[in-house]
């Protein structure tokens, strides 16, 4: 039987492929983070795959945050680049509890960019010419 944290994770970028847009939780002072479950030295950015479920977790200590669409192109490149760099985790489809899959942004990266290919969507980076050339220089890293 397949774990829910497989199957949310799987929803997510199936998801965010289809529809190019991810979604975070940002206010004025910047966007929703927290620590991770498994080591709280370790940053996690959470993003949703649908604004509903961003809202839903817009609660607490992020209610005054909103639900913010992020184009999955800016996602990939910036984001995710960044929080490689700075070893922080990709939280996947956190829920009111805030329990979700945490990610290494690469891999998160590999395998929607590996989705987009096998729907075969057209999506423009700015610093990489193809989704080829993407998986390859993150594979090379």
């Amino acid at each position: 039987m397949e774990d829910i944290t497989d199957v949310k994770y799987t929803q997510f970028i199936e998801k965010v492929a289809a529809t190019k847009l991810v979604w975070g939780l940002k206010s004025k002072t910047g966007w929703a983070n927290t620590e991770s479950a498994e080591d709280e030295e370790v940053g996690v950015i959470p993003f949703w795959s649908d604004r509903a479920l961003a809202k839903i977790s817009a609660r607490d200590d992020w209610k005054s945050y909103t639900p913010t669409e992020v184009p999955l192109a800016i996602f990939l490149e910036d984001w995710c680049m960044q929080m490689s760099e700075n070893d922080t985790l990709v939280g996947i489809n956190f829920d009111a509890k805030m329990l979700g899959v945490e990610a290494e942004p690469e891999l998160v990266t590999l395998d929607i960019l590996t989705r987009l290919k096998a729907i075969n969507s057209a999506i423009k980076f700015d610093n990489y010419s193809s989704i080829d050339e993407f998986i390859t220089e993150i594979s090379e890293d």
